[in-house]
């Protein structure tokens, strides 16, 4: 009888559900161009999660309000868990349930888009601020641990990482996020360049 190394076999678990995650790359794609969309637009991203969730969601506002590759100008988004003043007094005052949902009613605009991440799809304050978020005309957009679950369900989109463990959910979340940010940079990189293109095009047309 053969047996495994733990760290052998998570290896080898993050590789079986990377090849099945594989086929969702055109969901974070869209992400990326949806979400330069809205940033270019004006709109900023809110994002929340809880325990590594949290830190998953905050890798992605990091690289959006800095830069994940190359340099480009900076773009609003806020995880919502980073604010602990705000968090501690509303799990204070209003209950756990509430933490991140007031604070979608309190930042949120229609046209914004809110990012969570959970690997259950169950936690209750997040399908709060999905439910606050959508009130206030955002996007609501999830990434899960395996379907069905009521994040999915309660989300205009979702992307939910079919693996054994949770571990191997917030690895393949990660991936999603660096995927999503490779996406967005691409899709403002080819906005840059259609609006210097434009500018061009008409700068020549002038001297006609």
């Amino acid at each position: 009888m053969t047996i495994t190394p733990p760290a052998t076999g998570h290896c080898d678990r993050l590789r079986d559900a990377l090849g099945a995650f594989r086929g969702s790359a055109h969901v974070t794609e869209r992400w990326g161009e949806g979400l330069a969309a809205a940033l270019s637009g004006g709109a900023r991203l809110l994002a929340a999660g809880n325990g590594g969730s949290a830190a998953q969601a905050q890798h992605l506002t990091a690289e959006l309000v800095g830069r994940y590759r190359e340099d480009r100008p900076p773009f609003s988004a806020i995880a919502l868990h980073a604010d602990t003043s705000s968090t501690t007094a509303i799990a204070n005052d209003y209950g756990v349930d509430e933490v991140f949902a007031r604070q979608v009613r309190a930042h949120g605009r229609a046209g914004d888009v809110l990012m969570l991440l959970s690997t259950s799809g169950a936690s209750a304050n997040l399908l709060s601020a999905a439910s606050a978020a959508r009130a206030a005309g955002m996007r609501v957009w999830a990434l899960t641990g395996p379907a069905p679950n009521p994040l999915m369900a309660g989300s205009d989109e979702s992307l939910c990482v079919e693996a054994p463990s949770t571990a191997t959910v917030q690895e393949l979340h990660l991936v999603a996020v660096h995927m999503v940010c490779a996406a967005f940079d691409a899709a403002v990189a080819r906005g840059v360049r259609a609006a210097r293109n434009g500018r061009g095009t008409r700068g020549r047309g002038a001297r006609r």
